[in-house]
């Protein structure tokens, strides 16, 4: 699901889990574990990104649609500790968006230091609420950090996602580069980060800037229950299902 290759002191996370990399419980995990592993790792920084046509195109809509609430509780138990493991290592992560990171997708790029995306025509943003769910609050907490209270309740309510442009304009991305370049470039990007500090300097720094997002993450535990709820219901009263038929129609 997660392939590493090793570009000096930077680690480079390559997902590959099928043709978008479906953000599912099984690949949530490998993210997860392979963040917790990078803590002690004598790797200095990471970048990821993703194989084939995307970056991640988020929640696989089909398999919440056919498992209903069984598989709605682990994937949003395994998407809050993927997204923490990913926003919390006190190392330099760099995102290099190569393709649509839709939902999840753009979330997992929000927990990075620095987000790097392909020029073209691929989407990055957050149809959640299109979709019928609500975002688990670690989620929100990750874009509010990312882009700031506006653009956070821009982007979340008006559900549509954006191009490469304009994610600059809103500070999901931070530079465009050429596909061919990007990866060569969020190496590039990585090492810059890991000179500009000590690494323990570094680590303390950044918990400091993300204390404020990772104590309200903690402090509004009590949303998991009902966030559960909503995804089980939208699940089962249609309205997930007419949205992944409207998306299937447009492509």
């Amino acid at each position: 699901m997660i392939e590493r290759t090793d570009e000096g002191d930077v680690a480079v996370l390559t997902l590959s889990h099928g043709p978008v990399n479906a953000m599912d419980p099984e690949l949530c995990d490998a993210i997860a574990a392979r963040f917790r592993e990078l803590v002690a790792d004598p790797a200095r920084a990471v970048v990821v990104t993703g194989a084939g046509r995307a970056f991640s195109a988020g929640a696989d809509l089909q398999r919440l649609l056919a498992e209903g609430e069984p598989y709605a509780r682990r994937f949003l138990t395994a998407l809050d500790d993927c997204f923490r493991a990913a926003f919390t290592l006190g190392k330099p992560v760099v995102a290099a968006v190569n393709g649509h990171a839709i939902a999840g997708g753009c979330v997992l790029a929000a927990c990075a230091d620095a987000v790097l995306m392909a020029e073209g025509t691929a989407r990055i943003g957050l149809p959640e609420i299109a979709v019928g769910v609500p975002f688990p609050r670690g989620a929100l907490e990750v874009v509010r950090f990312a882009v700031g209270d506006v653009e956070a309740r821009r982007l979340v309510l008006t559900a549509r996602p954006v191009p490469p442009e304009r994610a600059v304009q809103v500070g999901l991305v931070e530079e465009l580069v050429a596909p061919e370049e990007l990866l060569a470039a969020a190496v590039e990007r990585a090492g810059a980060l890991v000179a500009t500090a000590p690494p323990d300097t570094f680590a303390l720094t950044k918990a400091q800037l993300r204390r404020d997002a990772v104590e309200r993450w903690d402090a509004h535990g009590d949303e998991a229950d009902a966030v559960l709820a909503l995804w089980v219901r939208r699940a089962g009263d249609g309205w997930t299902e007419r949205y992944l038929e409207s998306v299937t129609r447009r492509r």
